[in-house]
């Protein structure tokens, strides 16, 4: 980039009255190939406007077409007891942040539904829908992102109506008290800063929270690919190390054979030098 002061979007179009106040200046030839740059790189960035608009358009053609297709995979899905807890424990991201608790919560977990508002770029929504449960009163749990194209992205959920003594949010809390008091929690995985309710009450940087894009834009689109992780797994070469081990045991043997052959060989040889020694005695006695 030059020292012009231009951007790097954009180059400034120089005016020769204040060439003098720059820390750099052109010689006219090279002064016209940069404005012809800059109104070539305007009409790059009028067509890519252009072209955000139109996949836009695209976009809100398909979400629409595709709706249908996901109301009835939700409705095959929910012949599946535990799918949607499966696929979350299945997913690396998702089950980082899962305690133990929560995990026997989202057992209740029969329905999850990500729906993008009309205008696209203006945000989204996912629903989490559960039977009747030990937990909390509601029944659908909502968590909306609002990402305007003015002012802050921001987000809201709904309230939890936790029944007594059943309060997780709490009792995570809680924990992450005495953890930092014990100077460790205890846990077997590491201690995340969240667990999956308090992501879902957090709203303090809605745009850098990746587990609302993992939802969104990995597990809602194809869950069955996490909800299938083990059996996948096994086909794609959990059977090989199987074999492997295997062939490790057969390497292991043969060595124990080469080893036990290496001393037989070994005391044939002693015995050999025995008997000759105990020939030549003899024949001295003899003598």
């Amino acid at each position: 980039m030059s020292e012009t002061g231009a951007s790097p979007a954009k180059i400034k179009k120089l005016d020769p009255s204040e060439q003098v106040h720059e820390a750099r200046e052109y010689d006219p030839e090279t002064q016209k190939a940069l404005e012809e740059i800059d109104s070539c790189q305007n009409e790059i960035d009028q067509l890519n406007e252009k072209a955000s608009e139109e996949i836009l358009k695209v976009e809100q053609k398909y979400n629409k077409l595709r709706k249908p297709n996901f109301e009835n995979r939700s409705k095959i899905i929910q012949r599946i007891p535990n799918f949607w807890v499966t696929a979350f424990v299945n997913h690396p991201q998702i089950s980082a942040i899962l305690e133990e608790e929560e995990e026997e919560c989202l057992h209740y977990l029969t329905k999850l539904d990500v729906e993008e508002f009309d205008d696209i770029k203006s945000g989204y929504r996912i629903k989490f829908f559960f039977d009747e449960n030990p937990y909390f009163e509601n029944d659908v749990l909502t968590k909306e992102f609002h990402l305007g194209s003015t002012g802050d992205p921001a987000s809201h959920s709904t309230d939890i109506k936790w029944k007594d003594g059943h309060n997780l949010l709490e009792r995570f809390r809680q924990r992450m008290q005495q953890g930092e008091k014990s100077g460790g929690s205890g846990r077997k995985r590491p201690l995340d800063l969240r667990s999956f309710f308090s992501w879902f009450c957090d709203h303090g940087d809605p745009s850098a929270d990746e587990i609302a894009e993992v939802i969104k834009d990995d597990m809602w689109p194809n869950p069955l690919q996490y909800f299938l992780v083990p059996d996948i797994e096994v086909e794609n070469g959990e059977g090989d190390d199987d074999e492997e081990e295997e062939e490790l045991d057969e390497e292991e043997v043969d060595d124990n054979v080469v080893v036990v052959e290496e001393e037989i060989e070994e005391v044939d040889e002693e015995e050999e030098e025995e008997d000759e020694v105990q020939a030549e005695e003899d024949g001295e006695a003899d003598e």
